[in-house]
């Protein structure tokens, strides 16, 4: 149920979101360049730079699908702006072990588990936070600018990392708490439309999570769009590895690891403009399979290239063809929820996400410690090619989608 006595789609909400967003993604990229160069350096071993993914990733596993019940259940300005203020301590916190000039890596995963078990909180509020602040007719004009605020931020949160991190970690890490903490600031001053409690009429906690899951597993479209991005990228985690590539084969400081890092955010970006100019708004199950297939080809030539420049090609396609599959997902997410379920729906989608960024920086650092960096991830992206061909024989529902609003809650696409 929806408070309509509350403050209505004030224009400025949505842009303050807009800018919380880019500074807590912008501070992200940061921490995971200044992080990543790190402990590769310290290391010299690809399995650290996969722990980095699995220490944030078994916090968030714990506090994401819980945190979905809570943002049903409170409200979500307040767990955001809390959750980005754990960010921002984390920040500090590796500002102050980097003044210590570390020589062993675990109190590194320490500072990270803190960090993703904040993401545990940050990702179901802030994803079910935007459809409450702008009408639902705007909701996917809204999401192709609030991918575009974040991909913005992903090209130059990484750049930025690079050249700060040649100043020093200390200098890239007070940037990391700065942020995070004025992102914390804005959301706080966040109105916009605002859900009543209601009575949990009996019903515990793990008995409301398991609605969450069941709205997404009894709904083929919604479950196939989420699995098919989980086991794609969970494959294809080229970008978990770029430290070793850009000191190994590439040859380039922690500049030119930036400059890999914001490229596959500079053809997300392209992408994301794209559709916050002109939503999507036919075949969008056929563009979904054909932009992840195009993610493995890109993996693939990434795995072969010995060229920087090839590299960076490669990976701004990569880039671009993820967003597309990012944005018809996220959409068919929001479009098909219903307002009351919309932080447990965006736990399971959040979890999804996790598994497949931060689990896959672990795969992908587990089987480049077995096989090689390159080997890895040319195998990493013919497995994502098999994931897509599987899908589309397994969901064919999701195949068929044509309009995005054809899944409208309500529906169940079977």
């Amino acid at each position: 149920m929806t408070d309509t006595s509350a403050p209505v789609y004030r224009e400025r909400d949505f842009h303050v979101f807009l800018l919380s967003r880019f500074l807590a993604t912008s501070a992200m990229q940061v921490l995971s360049v200044a992080v990543g160069w790190q402990i590769y350096a310290i290391a010299r071993d690809p399995l650290a730079l996969g722990l980095v993914g699995l220490s944030q990733f078994v916090p968030m596993f714990l506090f994401t699908l819980p945190a979905g019940d809570v943002a049903d259940r409170a409200d979500q300005r307040l767990i955001y702006a809390l959750s980005l203020g754990v960010a921002a301590l984390c920040g500090a916190l590796l500002l102050a072990l980097s003044l210590s000039h570390p020589t062993v890596t675990w109190p590194f995963y320490a500072i990270l588990a803190l960090f993703g078990a904040a993401r545990g909180f940050t990702g179901p509020a802030g994803s079910a936070l935007l459809a409450f602040l702008v009408p639902m007719e705007r909701l996917p004009k809204a999401i192709g600018w609030n991918s575009t605020a974040f991909q913005t931020a992903v090209i130059a949160g990484p750049a930025i990392g690079g050249f700060l991190y040649a100043l020093g970690p200390v200098a890239a890490y007070a940037v990391c708490a700065a942020c995070f903490l004025g992102a914390a600031l804005g959301v706080t001053t966040l109105g916009g439309r605002r859900r009543m409690v209601e009575s949990a009429g009996g019903t515990t906690a793990l008995g409301r999570v398991g609605e969450g899951i069941r709205f997404v597993r009894t709904r083929p479209v919604v479950l196939g769009a989420l699995s098919l991005d989980l086991f794609a990228v969970l494959l294809g985690g080229a970008v978990a590895l770029l430290p070793a590539f850009a000191r190994d084969i590439l040859h380039v400081g922690p500049e030119g690891l930036g400059l890999l890092r914001s490229a596959p955010a500079a053809g997300a970006a392209l992408m994301a403009v794209a559709f916050g100019r002109r939503p999507l708004e036919r075949h969008a199950g056929p563009l979904m399979f054909a932009a992840v297939a195009l993610f493995g080809v890109a993996t693939i030539v990434f795995g072969l290239s010995t060229s920087f420049l090839l590299s960076l090609g490669a990976l701004f396609v990569l880039g671009a063809s993820d967003m597309v599959s990012v944005f018809i997902r996220t959409s068919l997410i929001q479009i098909a929820t219903p307002d009351a379920m919309r932080g447990r729906v965006s736990a399971v989608n959040m979890l999804f996400i996790g598994a497949s960024n931060e689990l896959g920086e672990f795969e992908s650092g587990l089987t480049a410690s077995w096989w090689g960096t390159v080997p890895a991830v040319i195998v990493g992206g013919l497995g994502t090619l098999l994931v897509v061909a599987l899908w589309m024989w397994g969901f064919p529902p999701l195949r068929k989608i044509d309009r995005l609003t054809d899944v409208m809650p309500g529906e169940t696409n079977s």
